[in-house]
């Protein structure tokens, strides 16, 4: 099948469609951009890739632009993992219930005091509480659980321990200079503990990119309004805004746009003045009014870089580039399920793919057993949605558990937000089989 790549000046018959990874090569190819020296100095193109210095506070879900490096051992102490006593491991060698062994107590540490006043020698102990600071010469900690007191300075101890027993050694959870947080890393709860653990209360983290979001057609009306035969609800603005956001992009405005060619390209025109990304939703396959393509081709230095995908669902996506406003246009198939998961591939891939975050982690899957069959397009892959049987009985000789296909069309929504994820069978592959292990995408 023929597809048309506009320009300004040329159209071009293309004889065949991209594989994803192809458009997405050609994509990010003109993304990363470069730098060029011009005559007041260097000059950046591609999608634009600033980076601020935020907050600890405002971290969360953000994306970090640089390695963080511990500056100090953490903790900076030995520290107790239990209440109980100090003491020097040798001391303890065989001692049981019937035959303790018998320290004398030299002191006690209390929580957040320096105990480097005491030293813990052969036939003493120290009794410190849980967190505290073990001093010197000890090698162990016993629980109290198995101390007796015997008189004001004795000690019997009824459990024998080895060497770094109920003890956190200094470094042992961050050593002085080393990479605790990598660049590209998509901050979690906890690296905010990891950063206040070292000091520090903010890091450097990637600007979101700003994008805008317009959904064709002439039968989309608000969510608010009650359709008139032919009419449907706007769907895919909402569904997009959603991963936009899951992304931290920076949504600049959504709006349904009329089937008008010169109407839509207006507006893409203004979203272009401002946004990174502008991401068309519908009129990209090849009707009467569906004038995506030769927007895009129209507007974009680029042209029009893919028209066409061998995918299923989402054949109908078109991608370019334009260098002088740095924006990619997107512009994808009408249907929900297809939209969406182009998007994730897509805006959601280049995001990761130009923050580093796909050299640092791995998209979240998990493996199962398919439950039905499962048909494929040969030549173009294939994408089904699927549902995954946490709770449920697992297969007995993997202990995987069972992932079964969510049938429905493109264009219902229902089944993506019914579905857990979605597996891939290869653009060479006829299909996938009951009982066959397969990896999940979790959406």
């Amino acid at each position: 099948m023929k597809f048309t790549a506009w320009r300004k000046d040329v159209t071009v018959e293309l004889l065949k469609v991209d594989t994803i990874e192809e458009a997405m090569e050609k994509l990010t190819g003109c993304a990363a951009g470069a730098v060029s020296l011009d005559l007041e100095g260097s000059c950046r193109t591609g999608l634009p890739m600033e980076t601020e210095e935020v907050s600890i506070f405002q971290l969360l879900g953000r994306v970090l632009a640089e390695d963080i490096i511990s500056s100090e051992a953490v903790p900076g102490f030995n520290r107790s993992t239990v209440d109980g006593y100090a003491v020097c491991s040798s001391d303890t060698g065989g001692a049981t219930e019937s035959m303790p062994a018998f320290l004398r107590v030299i002191g006690e540490v209390e929580m957040g005091c320096d105990a480097s006043r005491l030293t813990v020698g052969p036939g003493e102990c120290v009794y410190v509480p849980t967190g505290g600071m073990v001093p010197a010469g000890a090698d162990a900690m016993v629980m109290v659980e198995y101390c007796e007191a015997f008189g004001a300075d004795q000690m019997a101890v009824y459990s024998s321990v080895s060497a770094g027993n109920n003890m956190v050694m200094a470094g042992d959870d961050m050593d002085c200079g080393q990479v605790v947080l990598r660049r590209g890393r998509k901050i979690r709860p906890a690296d905010l503990g990891v950063l206040a653990a070292i000091g520090r209360t903010s890091a450097l983290v990637y600007k979101p990119w700003k994008i805008v979001i317009l959904s064709t057609g002439d039968e989309i009306i608000d969510p608010s309004k009650s359709p008139q035969p032919g009419q449907v609800r706007d769907v895919n603005t909402y569904g997009l805004y959603g991963l936009a956001v899951k992304y931290g992009f920076d949504v600049l405005g959504f709006q349904v746009v009329e089937d008008d060619a010169a109407v839509l390209e207006q507006r893409v025109a203004m979203a272009m003045k401002t946004a990174d990304l502008v991401v068309i939703s519908g009129g990209s396959s090849q009707g009467k009014k569906d004038a995506t393509a030769s927007i895009i081709g129209s507007l974009a230095s680029s042209g029009v870089l893919t028209h066409g995908l061998a995918v299923k669902p989402g054949k109908p996506t078109i991608l370019g580039f334009d260098e002088p406003s740095r924006t990619a246009l997107i512009g994808l198939p009408g249907h929900p399920v297809a939209a969406m998961i182009l998007f994730e591939k897509i805006a959601g891939g280049l995001w990761e793919f130009l923050t580093g975050q796909s050299f640092v982690e791995k998209r979240p899957s998990v493996e199962g057993l398919l439950t039905a069959n499962v048909a494929a397009s040969p030549g173009r892959k294939t994408w089904q949605l699927v549902k995954v049987d946490f709770d449920g009985k697992r297969d007995e000789d993997t202990g995987l558990p069972y992932v079964t296909p969510v049938w429905g069309k493109s264009g219902l929504i229902r089944t993506l937000s019914g579905a857990d994820g979605y597996i891939e069978i290869d653009v060479n592959d006829e299909g996938a089989s009951r009982g066959q292990q397969v990896r999940v995408w979790m959406l």
